[in-house]
């Protein structure tokens, strides 16, 4: 009897052992895969906290103009990287590395500034941009580079509009002067993306 009570004794042991050994690996995979599995801050979420920190209709906009601005800026990067990828032709590859350093630099302002202002901005392309670069992935090379350029063209056409805006009627001195400094790179931007269409059309 001694000698069971002895073996029951020991695999009570070895089972409590095991559990605390494995519910401790069990929590340290659950959480790593937290931390690995996290996206990044979407435009949709971006607002979401900017609705919760400004109750100023004024503040809302400049908010809003920040976000749509690093929207702009992400976009811009992936798609740059994905014409230095996908085309063949030096002018367009060019291009998009024109789009991608010049935007990198223009994000990192651009979260220096919204960091000041305690304002959101998103970190990662939302659902409408991952589809856009999905589509434009997926397209011949000819279809991929004159639908390419014509989205820099009409993008920058839209943003220097945005920009333009905002140097003009934002309440935010800051954000007036950050959106008034970027319209130069903006406009030559365009400049370029025109001259590679035009190239384009040739092809």
């Amino acid at each position: 009897m001694e000698t069971i009570s002895k073996i029951k004794t020991t695999a009570l042991r070895v089972i409590f052992v095991s559990s605390v050994i494995f519910g401790a690996a069990s929590c340290e995979k659950k959480d790593t895969d937290h931390k690995t599995s996290g996206t990044g801050v979407t435009g949709d979420l971006a607002k979401d906290q900017n609705d919760g920190k400004f109750n100023k209709s004024k503040d809302e906009q400049n908010a809003m103009f920040l976000v749509k601005a690093a929207e702009i800026n992400l976009e811009e990067i992936r798609l740059g990287q994905l014409a230095q990828k996908k085309s063949t032709h030096t002018s367009i590859k060019n291009l998009g590395k024109m789009m991608e350093s010049a935007h990198l630099k223009a994000m990192g302002g651009l979260e220096e500034l919204a960091a000041k202002k305690t304002i959101s901005v998103p970190t990662e392309e939302d659902q409408e941009a991952k589809n856009t670069y999905a589509k434009l992935n997926a397209k011949s090379e000819k279809d991929f580079d004159k639908d390419y350029v014509d989205m820099m063209v009409d993008g920058h056409k839209h943003a220097i509009a945005l920009f333009e805006k905002e140097a003009a009627e934002s309440s935010d001195e800051d954000i007036r002067v950050w959106a008034t400094s970027m319209l130069p790179e903006l406009r030559k931007h365009l400049d370029h993306a025109i001259v590679v269409q035009k190239e384009c059309e040739k092809l």
